[in-house]
């Protein structure tokens, strides 16, 4: 997500209407960097190019849960102004060496419970679970990953509404309820335009309680990937421009980033007219047996190159 908000706060860093908003809403995003710091000149993201973890949070009040239930890794590289995106399957199940073996959604959840059993604070065991997954996933895909982006569902879920919804080719109909925690998923196959609550069914769609076709975590990867790059492109629009002030405040009360503010500044011009055509999607593969996915060797070694690649271009 923070791909979006390169694009939206850069393109509303040339509006000067907007250019306070988007001050603010950078200044609330970013409250998660290290006050003070200062990065040098040829170590910054306008001229190097940079990895960053992408964290979609499951925060809602109904389920209590703490799971990371989008989870990516971004390169962007300034050079080229392009990224690559590797999303991840939530039930992967990461082998790693100075790890415990579990699925991939649990990590951040666990760190946090054990820097809370350590003494920290909820906003030090926070800070401690993002840079402890952010280092795992750096040694899992052998790059270096050195920030991390975190965005929950409602972020998402204001942004597309922002947007006045988003197209996409919904691949199957989809039907769900589950009265537990509110979810009503209720989407028919075709192309269409989704709103915030649809787009989010869409991509968070699993399984059916009405006969409809299951969805697997590889289908849900290509549907995130799907919907960011309608994000994307309609933020670049005309349409898209004359709702950015919405879609900044969306971002900003829902998004945390420990890049420091003059990064992201640094990004927005940088990275500013980057739309789908110049974000390279790839989603880790491999085999459901409950209850993990167990990622293929191949799928693994071809994401580590592509990201390796970015970095190196």
């Amino acid at each position: 997500m923070v791909l979006l908000l390169v694009l939206l706060i850069g393109i509303a860093g040339y509006l000067g209407f907007l250019y306070k908003k988007s001050k603010d809403a950078l200044l609330v995003a970013t409250a998660d960097a290290e006050p003070g710091i200062v990065v040098p000149a040829d170590q910054s993201v306008k001229v190097k190019p940079v990895g960053i973890l992408l964290l979609g949070m499951d925060t809602r009040k109904e389920t209590g849960s703490l799971n990371t239930d989008v989870m990516m890794v971004a390169v962007l590289n300034p050079k080229t102004k392009t990224s690559a995106v590797v999303s991840i399957p939530r039930d992967t199940k990461i082998e790693l060496d100075g790890y415990k073996s579990r699925k991939a959604n649990a990590y951040y959840a666990k760190f946090r419970a054990q820097g809370t059993a350590d003494g920290m604070s909820v906003k030090e065991a926070d800070k401690y679970a993002k840079q402890e997954v952010r280092e795992m996933l750096g040694k899992y895909f052998g790059i270096d990953i050195t920030y991390t982006a975190t965005i929950n569902f409602q972020g998402f879920v204001d942004v597309v509404d922002a947007l006045g919804g988003v197209p996409v080719d919904v691949d199957m109909d989809m039907h769900y309820i589950d009265n537990a925690d509110g979810t009503e998923i209720d989407l028919d196959k075709g192309h269409q335009t989704l709103d915030g609550d649809q787009a989010l069914d869409f991509v968070r769609y699993r399984k059916s309680n009405d006969g409809t076709n299951m969805s697997s975590d590889f289908d849900r990867n290509k549907r995130q990937s799907e919907v960011l790059g309608a994000i994307a492109d309609k933020m670049k629009s005309l349409s898209g421009v004359a709702k950015l002030g919405n879609v900044i405040e969306a971002v900003g009360n829902n998004m945390r980033m420990d890049l420091p503010a003059s990064e992201v500044e640094n990004l927005m011009k940088t990275y500013f007219q980057m739309g789908k055509s110049d974000i390279q999607f790839s989603a880790l593969e491999g085999t459901w047996r409950s209850p993990y996915v167990r990622v293929n060797e191949d799928s693994l070694q071809k994401a580590k190159e592509i990201l390796q690649a970015k970095l190196a271009e």
